[in-house]
């Protein structure tokens, strides 16, 4: 992908992984709205992409993304903060067929802790901080915070979260199932690209059915996520991939997927 951002950087890590990383570190990568339009930007190209079959999100060492530009905001009404619809820069996001992992280093707190709830898989540091502040500067979150919060840790840990403001750690993140794995500061982009190279290993179109099924899934009844999933893994037996994984298998020797 030839082009260039103001506020992120992409690149390559081999073929198929694709890393986005916030390139605004001496503001904490605070996200003001040009970051959040190049972020949506780039996810779109990056989804149209039939080579990329992993994405790894990414901030700096001090910071994954310390919330909202409240200069951006502080003189703002409400019919102004309604018509920047900034709703659609996290939804290019959530939308991108891909499977996306969150490197998280230092803060993320705000807007930068819904950005990382927007992804699928969150790899923490050991010193990361997770939080949503927005009460102590008077509003409250506004891209998902309380509702995914809510929905992954429960209403008392969202209540207590967004009520208080208050900081936890990546390894109470973990513990609340916030955060899907915790290591030593150092190794978490090692960690998140090591994961990414497995997943981009596997036939893509099984992952994506995948990320799929179990987004659209959390909301439907029980038994109608069961029957999306059964229907999605039937439509698999039509893929090349299906074939040769399951030759692979009897032959005692690595796939070969196509992603067809």
């Amino acid at each position: 992908m030839a082009d260039k951002f103001e506020n992120i950087s992409v690149s390559f890590e081999g073929e198929h992984i694709a890393v986005v990383k916030l390139e605004r570190e001496d503001k904490f990568n605070a996200l003001n709205i040009a970051t959040r339009k190049d972020l949506a930007d780039a996810f779109t190209k990056l989804g149209e992409d039939e080579q990329v079959r992993v994405i790894v999100l990414t901030g700096g060492a001090k910071a994954f993304a310390a919330g909202a530009d409240l200069k951006e905001f502080i003189d703002a009404g409400p019919i102004e903060i309604m018509k920047r619809r900034v709703e659609r820069y996290w939804r290019a996001i959530s939308q991108v067929p891909q499977p996306v992992i969150a490197a998280v280093n230092g803060f993320a707190l705000g807007g930068g802790f819904e950005l990382a709830m927007v992804c699928d898989i969150i790899v923490a540091g050991e010193g990361a901080k997770f939080g949503q502040p927005e009460i102590r500067v008077g509003i409250m979150p506004g891209s998902g915070g309380t509702q995914r919060i809510l929905r992954t840790a429960g209403k008392y840990q969202a209540m207590r979260l967004c009520l208080t403001g208050e900081r936890i750690s990546a390894q109470e993140a973990h513990a609340m199932g916030l955060v899907s794995d915790v290591v030593a500061d150092d190794q978490v982009m090692i960690k998140a690209l090591e994961m990414a190279s497995n997943i981009s290993s596997m036939p893509s179109l099984a992952a994506r059915q995948i990320k799929e099924a179990i987004i659209q899934g959390a909301d439907a009844s029980l038994e109608a996520a069961l029957l999306m999933e059964r229907r999605m893994m039937q439509l698999l037996f039509d893929s090349e991939d299906k074939t040769e994984g399951m030759q692979a298998f009897f032959d005692k020797r690595p796939p070969e997927f196509k992603g067809e």
